[in-house]
């Protein structure tokens, strides 16, 4: 019984939007711009949130998590529960039904066969699949009918709702992406670029790293939407002219990820043509250790590969002493105010999953520097630690952004006075967060000692995202750096309760482990060192109705919904 209230608390019906429009098309135009410019548009190839952003206006799962994080059904007739006899008794299996009648972008039916195939793309472990965490567990995804898919998983599975659910996890179509599989996938330009969708717009032109153009999916299930005729999506730039492009000129209608200061945006919106829309989620600002070596001396291929342990990181004691320097509620202020809040957790929400790992919290600059003491790094002349003729000096890395440039520099200051020297280097949004597996820039690359970015997971079930953090997901060669452990942390009973987790049915057992598992990477090894935990917050037009911003899935989860408020 305590299983089926769990199933039947995390699951929703859609909610219908007002009736704001009679006929699709009728609002003309809509302009989104993303700072970060998108570079590809299969969310299979890229981790990137800009680029599932821009997939998502196509590509629809099964079922999506709602603001609230419940889960509401998308492609699907209906969300399976222990009461439909969607989940089987034994939760080894869960079985999705179509909406009968939907259809491609390009007129064919979408069937259950679309379904399987995608699972089977990012299985493919020759295919690099930046997902691929979502079907951690998954055993085999069959068709049943044309319109019934069972997915089986190895072990019991409380909590189904990985795979196919969210926006990181699409359903492709079988008849584009067919020849796509394992290492041809991201030499499929045209099908990675303009993907054949079910959503309220279809693809025109992409050109990436700068502007996608779409229209009105003709075939989208609901005549009446979308309202707008035609969306661009407008890629680069820097979040403040994002941001001042919808509250001061009124060029853009939306964008997305504004990150900046709070008394710049209360000066944008004081102009009246939009506002700031706040919604928190899981989403959490963090420094990446690299616990691989990212040396120029290494050959290509081998650098920031788990083969090499870092030189310097590999000490527990040195990632401890970069973590406790850092006054967290310094930079929550300075960046965020009442968007951002003070964390040690990578896991922040939902309560039941969050740990009182609190202890970071407290700046500790001279236990920083008993650590290194300890650790061997000697003060040199010029304060800076050295040890074994080595300074102790690291690259820290991370996207263009004023609150992050703002970030790096406090956090040099604070390094600096604990005898560690501190190159900075910024990199372009779309190249950092970018697919490009031949790049030496992209975060999964990670050719620098710590890096800086947030992440989220969707929905309110953390499993699959503690499981991007197993030794077998991290980047490299091997997987067309698409891995998405990019620490390189590896841990053999961490993986062990990877594979534990997702045998657990009891919600407080889960939780319990969930917030075990947190720790592991955060405060006991401090392979990743949380910041802040984020409110996602974009800008929107007054003139822009039905946006409703979601924190737990993909932002734009309700593009359909849009319309012009006359």
């Amino acid at each position: 019984m305590k299983l089926k209230t769990l199933m039947m608390g995390a699951v929703a019906t859609l909610a219908m939007a007002p009736a704001a429009f009679a006929e699709r098309g009728a609002d003309g135009q809509v302009n989104v711009i993303l700072w970060q410019a998108p570079s590809t548009m299969n969310p299979y190839l890229s981790s990137g949130t800009k680029d599932i952003i821009a997939a998502s206006m196509s590509l629809e799962p099964l079922a999506n998590f709602d603001p609230t994080g419940k889960v509401v059904a998308r492609l699907a007739a209906e969300v399976p529960s222990l009461e439909n006899g969607g989940i089987a008794e034994d939760l080894k299996s869960v079985t999705w039904k179509l909406q009968p009648g939907l259809k491609w972008s390009d007129g064919s039916a979408l069937t259950a066969a679309d379904v399987v195939f995608t699972a089977n793309y990012c299985m493919d472990p020759k295919g690099g699949c930046a997902q691929l965490a979502k079907f951690e567990g998954i055993e085999k995804v069959e068709a049943v009918d044309d319109l019934t898919v069972k997915v089986s998983f190895a072990a019991p599975r409380p909590d189904p709702f990985s795979a196919f659910v969210g926006g990181q996890s699409p359903i492709l179509q079988k008849a584009q992406f067919e020849k796509c599989i394992g290492e041809a996938a991201p030499t499929c330009t045209e099908q990675n670029f303009g993907p054949i969708g079910t959503g309220p717009f279809k693809v025109v032109e992409f050109r990436t790293n700068d502007v996608i153009s779409y229209a009105a999916n003709g075939e989208y299930r609901d005549p009446a939407k979308p309202a707008f005729a035609t969306l661009t999506i407008k890629g680069g730039g820097d979040a403040a002219a994002a941001a001042r492009s919808v509250l001061e000129t009124g060029e853009f209608d939306y964008a997305w990820n504004t990150q900046l200061a709070p008394d710049v945006i209360q000066g944008m919106e004081a102009k009246g043509l939009g506002k700031l829309s706040v919604a928190f989620g899981t989403l959490v600002e963090r420094m990446v250790v690299n616990l691989s070596d990212p040396s120029v001396d290494l050959p290509e291929g081998e650098r920031s590969t788990i083969k090499h342990p870092h030189p310097i990181l590999s000490d527990a004691k040195v990632r401890k002493a970069l973590s406790i320097a850092i006054d967290r509620q310094l930079l929550a202020e300075v960046g965020y105010g009442q968007a951002g809040k003070p964390t040690c957790n990578v896991v922040p929400a939902p309560e039941a999953w969050a740990s009182d790992n609190t202890a970071c919290l407290t700046q500790d600059m001279d236990g920083a520097r008993k650590l290194l003491d300890e650790a061997g790094w000697v003060p040199g002349s010029d304060g800076i630690r050295e040890k074994d003729g080595k300074r102790l000096k690291l690259v820290f890395q991370t996207s263009v952004n004023a609150v992050r440039q703002d970030f790096q520099a406090l956090i040099k200051q604070w390094w600096q006075e604990i005898g560690v020297e501190t190159e900075l280097k910024t990199i372009d949004g779309s190249v950092f967060f970018g697919s490009d597996a031949g790049s030496p820039d992209t975060l999964q690359r990670f050719y620098a000692d710590i890096e800086m970015y947030a992440n989220f997971f969707e929905g309110n079930n953390a499993e699959p995202y503690l499981a991007k953090n197993t030794c077998d997901k991290a980047p490299g060669p091997d997987n067309q750096w698409q891995g998405e452990n990019t620490s390189r942390y590896c841990d053999p009973e961490y993986d062990k309760l990877v594979g534990e987790l997702g045998a657990i049915v009891d919600p407080v057992e889960r939780g319990a482990m969930g917030k075990r598992m947190n720790d592991m990477v955060t405060k006991d090894s401090d392979a990743i060192i949380p910041l802040i935990y984020r409110g996602t917050a974009s800008a929107h037009a007054n003139s822009l109705g039905g946006v409703q911003l979601n924190a737990w899935d993909t932002e734009l989860w309700n593009v359909a919904d849009w319309h012009r408020v006359k």
